[in-house]
């Protein structure tokens, strides 16, 4: 058994506990929560599918534009002033 994993004794005190918090309702209470979790997953399953974008759409670019790609960034260095340190001078401590 896998460490972090549920085993056989864990699982029979969790089916002990839902028929007595649930009783006659359990398999009512099982189907709502196996619709909620399908319903959870065909959710999940859209949104993954509205961000999946494909890899061949960014490698080609549409026609006529250029293709910048090998062009070097002339910016790569911070644009503005530096800072420069003062220069040290003498310690003129008393």
């Amino acid at each position: 058994m896998f460490p972090g994993s549920i085993g056989y004794q864990e699982l029979v005190i969790i089916g002990v506990v839902a028929v007595i918090l649930f009783g006659g309702r359990l398999p009512e209470v099982a189907r709502n929560l196996g619709q909620t979790y399908q319903q959870f997953r065909r959710g999940l399953s859209d949104l993954q599918s509205t961000f999946n974008v494909d890899d061949s759409d960014n490698q080609s670019t549409p026609s006529g534009l250029p293709d910048y790609s090998d062009i070097q960034d002339e910016y790569s260095e911070p644009i503005g002033p530096r800072f420069e340190p003062p220069e040290d001078e003498d310690d003129t401590t008393s």
